[in-house]
Parts: structure tokens; C-alpha cells; sequence
């Protein structure tokens, strides 16, 4: 399988942070995670107070660009500082779970119901009442109109 094939995540996932602030990848995403990056990924924070889980290859990548951004940018810098500063590697144990730690856990307020939704390349977790708060009010939205689309997005056809 290419890369395209094995480092694809989609939808959404109710998932269960417990009292030690370990989290159980959902079985179907485990086997592309152990042919992908052997279980070794990274976590790391949004701006959108949620947190971002990279197969390893993925983040060092991401890592990379991180990298280049003009360190006289303000809003490099501080992006750098979050994204690299929060960054922890972490592995899958025998159960398929990860184990946050309470840093990332209170930067995202993570409480014991999060939602895990497939990114692409990366997973995002969120507690489960600022996904649904959040993505009411996305769906809800009529102050985006065609002219704050990205050139990238006009010519995407659903």
C-alpha cells in the first residue's frame, strides 16, 4: 500500500479518556497506525484548544515546515512555541492506547468523553462538548460567504 492508503483517517469517534489519562485508539485505525509509524505518534495542541495526533513520519514532516516559518513573525514564532513546545511523543501499548499527559489533557480541557475525528494525515481530540458546541455553531454559520473561500477551495467540487 502507498502512503495515501495507510495514513488516511476519517470520521468520528466517541472515546473514553480515563482517570490516568489514557485513550483507546478505536480498533480500525490501529492496523494503519502499526504499518504506518509502528504505533509511534505524536501529540501536539491547536489553536482551537484540541489536540493533534500525528503518526510520527507525518509530524516530522509538519516538524519540518514548522521549521522554515520566519522566526521574525510573531505569529510563527507563537505557533512554533505551541505546536513544537507541546509536542510528546507517544507509542500504542498492547491495548491500542495512548497515554496524554495532564499538560495536553488541560490545554484541550479534556474530560472523560473526548471525539476523535480522522483528519487525513492526523487525528484530532476534542472534549465532546466543544466539538458539539463547536460544530453547531460551524454548521449554523452563514458569515462565511464565497468571497472568504480560500482560491484553494473555490475550485473544489463535492
Amino acid at each position: 500500500m502507498g502512503k495515501n492508503a495507510t495514513g488516511m483517517f476519517r470520521g468520528a469517534s466517541k472515546v473514553t479518556l480515563d482517570s490516568k489519562g489514557r485513550l483507546a485508539i478505536p480498533s480500525r485505525y490501529r492496523e494503519r497506525l502499526n504499518s504506518r509509524c509502528e504505533g509511534h505518534l505524536v501529540v501536539t495542541v491547536d489553536r482551537d484548544h484540541c489536540l493533534l495526533i500525528y503518526p510520527l513520519p507525518d509530524w516530522e514532516e509538519i516538524q519540518r515546515k514548522l521549521d522554515r516559518l520566519p522566526s521574525f513573525n510573531k505569529l510563527a514564532r507563537e505557533t512554533q512555541r505551541l505546536m513544537v513546545g507541546y509536542a510528546t511523543d507517544l507509542e500504542l501499548d498492547g491495548h491500542g492506547r495512548i497515554l496524554l499527559s495532564q499538560a495536553l489533557c488541560e490545554f484541550a480541557d479534556l474530560d472523560k468523553q473526548t471525539m476523535l475525528i480522522g483528519q487525513g494525515n492526523k487525528f484530532e481530540l476534542w472534549d465532546e462538548e466543544r466539538w458539539n458546541q463547536r460544530r453547531d455553531k460551524w454548521r449554523s454559520s452563514d458569515d462565511l460567504d464565497d468571497e472568504d473561500l480560500p482560491p484553494e477551495l473555490e475550485s473544489l467540487s463535492l
